[in-house]
């Protein structure tokens, strides 16, 4: 069995050190579990990113606290080696701190070893909250997918000077308030370097390239299950959509043939049975 990821060993893994790169793999039921804990991933996030490759929405602003809750505990049952860090959704942590710490702790309850949470400085005092409350916290900086509406889109952060520079101040801030690790998504590549240097946490990046102490991407988008157009920064490893669909299609193929079920499918009473019941010969 792989040794057991715990919020101090992430928090200990930066590349700078000498550590490998962590590994983060989105899941959200059992079986994706087991697939990407048995893959050797350090760590496993429940995102709010089921809303669209599970649940069918256009983003990811309509999951619920209770969604999220429902799918960690589903991962959390198959007890992984890697760390289960629950998304924390949109408006579950933006209201007040109280809401803010109810909602982690049912994701805690859930099975949630940490929570994640997306914004700079206007979050600092949920983040506060929840580590004085001993709840592991992972930040998340650069595009943030729940400022979906603010920010005009999915666009790349941290393209002038001053943003550079606020990002910089944000993962700072992030890290002094006590973030474990911090997830840098769309930025570029050299200014998720500056980022990754000025903290003492490891970042994971997603679209921020290389140089990060991390990567992180969504399960469904790296064994290729779905057809929808993907993000530059994805690189699929599978094309499962087309394996499964020939698969499935072959299933009602045979239904149709009367190729399936055959005798090996089938159960069958013994032949004295079947004598008393007058059914010798029959099918």
């Amino acid at each position: 069995m792989a040794q057991k990821s715990t919020v101090p060993v992430i928090r200990s893994r930066k590349v700078a050190d000498g550590a490998d790169p962590l590994v983060m793999l989105t899941a959200y039921d059992a079986p994706g579990a087991r697939m990407v804990d048995e893959a050797g991933a350090d760590l496993i996030l429940v995102g709010d990113s089921v809303a669209m490759v599970v649940l069918g929405y256009e983003d990811t602003l309509q999951v619920t606290v209770a969604d999220i809750a429902h799918h960690t505990a589903a991962v959390a049952r198959t007890r992984p080696s890697a760390l289960v860090v629950a998304d924390m959704p949109w408006m579950s942590y933006h209201v007040s701190v109280e809401d803010t710490l109810r909602n982690a702790a049912e994701l805690v309850r859930a099975g949630g070893q940490a929570v994640k949470l997306e914004g700079g400085r206007q979050r600092l005092p949920m983040v506060e909250a929840l580590i004085d409350a001993e709840i592991p916290v992972m930040g998340h900086i650069g595009l943030t997918p729940q400022s979906v509406n603010a920010m005009g889109g999915f666009k790349v952060q941290g393209r002038d000077t001053q943003a550079v520079l606020k990002l910089v101040a944000e993962a700072k801030a992030l890290a002094h308030a006590g973030c474990f690790a911090l997830v840098l998504e769309g930025v570029p590549d050299r200014v998720a370097a500056m980022v990754t240097d000025s903290v003492d946490i490891p970042t994971i990046g997603i679209g921020a390239g290389p140089a990060c102490d991390g990567q992180v991407l969504v399960f469904h988008d790296v064994l290729g299950i779905e057809r929808r157009i993907l993000p530059r920064f994805v690189r699929r490893y599978a094309d499962l959509h087309t394996t499964a669909v020939e698969a499935l299609s072959g299933f009602a193929a045979d239904v149709r043939s009367g190729a399936f079920p055959g005798e090996h499918e089938s159960y069958h009473l013994s032949d004295d049975v079947a004598d008393e019941l007058g059914l010798c010969g029959a099918a």
